[in-house]
């Protein structure tokens, strides 16, 4: 890995796999991630462009069209409770300045489960990736290589990938300019 120069003229945009770094979070350190703390990280003093989150909703209790298109919160009959953990957690997230993705939990005949983004975050960095110059992913997912591949030497981007160091495939940190391990940032995880 080059070293790369941060340059306040930078266009960034944040694309956070929520369900990868939750996990990480908790299964690692008994925690939970600061999120507000690792976009002032993330950002660095650059040109912040637009972050998105991407979440899975699986208590059944929130509206996702309320979190995909947020222009005018006064048409939403169907505000998150402070009684759900999942809404508050994901008011949580807006607060930070993420703009949320959700997308309902798939449930099969046979009890497994999916709630992946990969593809849409995919999307989603492909599309915004003409009015940026720094394209940061925060995930510790393999399958995102051939994104952050593309994006460098297809677009002329420079990726990022943040991370919990311990839990990302060796891989993706190969593949990015620059990797930032989420554990070696100070106050990022708070504890249950």
């Amino acid at each position: 890995m080059k070293q790369i120069q941060n340059y306040p003229s930078q266009r960034v945009g944040i694309f956070i796999d929520v369900v990868n770094l939750y996990h990480s979070a908790k299964n690692l350190y008994h925690g939970r991630v600061n999120y507000s703390e690792l976009m002032k990280t993330l950002i660095a003093g650059r040109q912040f462009v637009r972050a998105m989150a991407y979440v899975v909703k699986s208590e059944g209790v929130i509206d996702p069209h309320q979190y995909n298109n947020r222009k005018n919160k006064n048409n939403y009959s169907n505000q998150p409770s402070s009684s759900s953990s999942e809404g508050a957690f994901f008011e949580a997230l807006e607060k930070s300045g993420l703009e949320l993705r959700v997308k309902d939990l798939q449930i099969f005949v046979d009890g497994t489960k999916k709630g992946d983004w990969d593809v849409g975050m995919t999307v989603d960095a492909i599309r915004q990736s003409s009015s940026l110059d720094v394209v940061v992913l925060v995930t510790g997912d393999g399958d995102f290589v051939p994104l952050i591949e593309y994006l460098r030497f297809g677009a002329g981007k420079i990726v990022e990938v943040a991370a919990f160091g311990r839990s990302a495939s060796q891989k993706l940190q190969e593949a990015a300019d620059r990797f930032i391990n989420i554990e070696e940032i100070p106050r990022i995880i708070i504890k249950h």
